[in-house]
């Protein structure tokens, strides 16, 4: 076996490892092109299956995904040996979960939720470029995801209020 052979034996990938399996958004990670948009979009149908529990257990799933998405994201950062491989997408899993945390449950919302998510991530204004700097490991890696899906939820909810 030659010597890239046992590189490409030796590289995990998604479908071989558990941790990548997740971090890679359940493969949508791997799109050649926007694979942050299109894990996004792989979190939709999840969002779906939990949008109508109550609040609280909502915001509890929210919260679990994203401790164990610091956890994901920084062993397969590790695996990977590269920060913030663009394929990691389970941070834009968590950010468009926190973008639609207390938003009425109807496509309008989940759409005006993805372009406003996305942007906040692809824009980065400051302080989640900072963020996105800055910070390391799984943390760094979800932080900034994170804050973006704040600032979106903050966004939506100003809308929502507007809208009354």
């Amino acid at each position: 076996m030659g010597h890239a052979s046992k590189e490409a034996a030796n590289k995990p990938t998604p479908f071989r490892s558990p941790v990548q399996f997740l971090a890679f958004g359940f493969g949508s990670g791997l799109s050649p092109r926007a694979p942050g948009t299109a894990g996004t979009l792989a979190a939709v149908p999840l969002y779906w299956l939990v949008a109508d529990w109550s609040l609280p257990w909502y915001s509890a799933f929210v919260l679990a995904a994203a401790l164990l998405g610091i956890w994901i994201c920084g062993a397969a950062s590790r695996e990977l040996g590269v920060h913030d491989h663009p394929g990691i997408v389970w941070d834009e899993f968590v950010g468009y979960w926190i973008t639609l945390w207390a938003v009425p449950v109807d496509w309008v919302w989940m759409l005006a939720g993805f372009v406003v998510f996305r942007v906040f991530d692809i824009v980065k204004p400051w302080p989640i470029s900072h963020l996105d700097r800055k910070v390391q490991g799984g943390f760094g890696i979800m932080i900034d995801d994170i804050l973006a899906g704040v600032m979106s939820c903050a966004t939506l909810q100003l809308a929502l209020w507007m809208l009354k």
